[in-house]
């Protein structure tokens, strides 16, 4: 990293390969079933500085599975992009990692952070941190096996009498990843409790690191990216599960640091107006029928706390006319 003055400012230039930025990074988390390409199209407008695919088996990659080869298809207008992979077998890893080198992301990620049961005991994402010195083997195989940079997103550790995230950033920075993304919480946490950032904090302490340090966990406003970014000087922070129908926080947030001032939250019209170019995004990407169902499990996230919203729910989820969803979609812009 690089410190650049401007007038009174000084911004730290975070660099990952080619991806340069001279502003405080806001990442979109890569999440199975939200952060599809219809998606990270829809959030890039509101101002996502680095976005990832959602995570991609490798073994579906080198088998050429139909569903794990869509998602490395990647568009101009999404960058700068990373393709994130997971697996538990190290060739196989590799060989997805070169598979995925060929759509040509910004970086590759290396997901050991899922702490969903099936995946964690197949010894994939969060279950390799049982065997760290098969995670950095893994790595190092990956690091050395493609030429873009390769970084990892993961978690504090296995559970609360084995937080060694510290160890575990030493070791694979030391055999060449470009950036780590840190979840505050332990696998056997999974999604509950507090997010605890003080451990990421404790890392951007230590003079031995020196890869850019990305937070993750809990920030949902521009107040919490505020304190999270002051207390702990992490270099970026990864927004997951808040940002779920709401890519208005990249702005907001982005405002915030930039004026101290919030803005004002999205009026009922302006969340109905995304919604449907959600929906034609969705139809673009997967066709009319399934691009309608896959935007089902979104409409309470993006209508959430609106009144009276059930009856128009129970629509939006049973049609399968386009332009009858979208007949519902303009009732409720004129709410």
């Amino acid at each position: 990293m690089q410190i650049i003055s401007d007038k009174n400012k000084k911004y730290k230039v975070i660099k990952i390969g080619k991806i340069e930025i001279n502003k405080f990074p806001l990442l979109l988390a890569p999440m199975e079933g939200v952060t599809d390409q219809a998606f990270r199209l829809l959030c890039k407008p509101f101002g996502p500085d680095i976005m990832y695919t959602e995570f991609i088996s490798s073994e579906g990659l080198i088998r050429n599975v139909s569903r794990s080869v869509e998602k490395i298809t990647l568009k101009a207008q999404e960058r700068p992009i990373g393709i994130q992979i997971y697996g538990n077998n190290i060739e196989s890893m590799k060989s997805a990692a070169m598979l995925a080198e060929q759509a040509e992301p910004d970086l590759i990620d290396m997901n050991f952070g899922c702490s969903v049961k099936k995946i964690v005991q197949k010894g994939c994402g969060a279950g390799i941190l049982n065997d760290i010195p098969k995670m950095v083997q893994m790595t190092e195989a990956v690091v050395k096996s493609v030429k873009v940079p390769v970084t990892v997103k993961t978690r504090l550790g296995w559970d609360e009498k084995n937080k060694n995230i510290e160890e575990i950033t030493e070791r694979l920075q030391d055999i060449g990843i470009a950036a780590i993304t840190i979840h505050g919480r332990t696998k056997a946490q999974l999604y509950k409790g507090d997010a605890d950032w003080t451990l990421i904090g404790k890392i951007k302490e230590n003079p031995r690191i020196n890869i850019p340090i990305f937070g993750n966990g809990d920030v949902d406003s521009p107040e919490k990216a505020l304190e999270m970014k002051n207390k702990y000087n992490v270099d970026g922070i990864m927004i997951g599960r808040a940002i779920y129908g709401n890519p208005w926080l990249f702005r907001d947030i982005h405002h915030y640091f930039e004026t101290n001032n919030l803005l004002s939250p999205p009026l009922i019209k302006e969340r109905a107006t995304v919604c449907k170019q959600h929906l034609q995004a969705c139809m673009n990407l997967y066709g009319e029928r399934y691009g309608i169902l896959t935007l089902r499990r979104h409409y309470k996230k993006y209508f959430k706390g609106f009144p009276n919203f059930k009856p128009y729910y129970t629509q939006l989820v049973t049609l399968d006319n386009r332009v009858e969803i979208e007949n519902i979609l303009s009732e409720i812009q004129n709410f």
